[in-house]
């Protein structure tokens, strides 16, 4: 019989949740409506070098991984309020939509429901979460924003 000190079994598990905790806190910094901060994160779990353009009222952080290009659209207060995606495959959309993910999951879920088989596109025009995907074998693309952050003057159609 193995002698375990008592308490052990809870302070293992407690450092096993504190590890679990750490290592999956960088994906719970959610890019969209996140901080600025969010983009160095989107940039190591997607495996891309980041590029910087800055713009008269926002910067766009561009994350190309290769054959994926993600553009992080970022006000002049450090909030992130569009994401735009391009490639053969698409991205890790939960990654990118942080806590609006289930609403985007939902409603992608609800739209299969109405209309099912393979869907080509996805609208979700909610007050406060515009959410567009397209794509076809190789060839993928959206954009998701949110209204209420729009920098004043800028266009969605900017935002390509």
């Amino acid at each position: 019989m193995r002698f375990t000190p008592p308490g052990w079994r809870a302070a293992s598990a407690g450092l096993a949740l504190g590890a679990l905790a750490c290592w999956a806190a960088p994906a719970a910094l959610a890019a969209l409506g996140g901080t600025a901060d969010s983009v160095s994160t989107d940039t190591q779990a997607l495996r891309g070098q980041l590029r910087s353009i800055p713009y008269l009222q926002y910067d766009v952080k561009e994350i190309d991984t290769g054959p994926i290009t993600v553009r992080e659209y970022v006000t002049r207060s450090g909030l992130v309020f569009a994401i735009t995606w391009s490639g053969p495959v698409p991205p890790d959309l939960r990654a990118l939509l942080g806590t609006y993910f289930g609403r985007f999951e939902s409603a992608a879920a609800a739209a299969h429901r109405a209309s099912p088989g393979i869907r080509r596109e996805l609208q979700i025009n909610q007050s406060d979460l515009v959410v567009q995907s397209s794509g076809r074998l190789r060839s993928f693309h959206g954009i998701a924003y949110l209204p209420s952050l729009l920098p004043d003057g800028v266009s969605v159609s900017q935002l390509r």
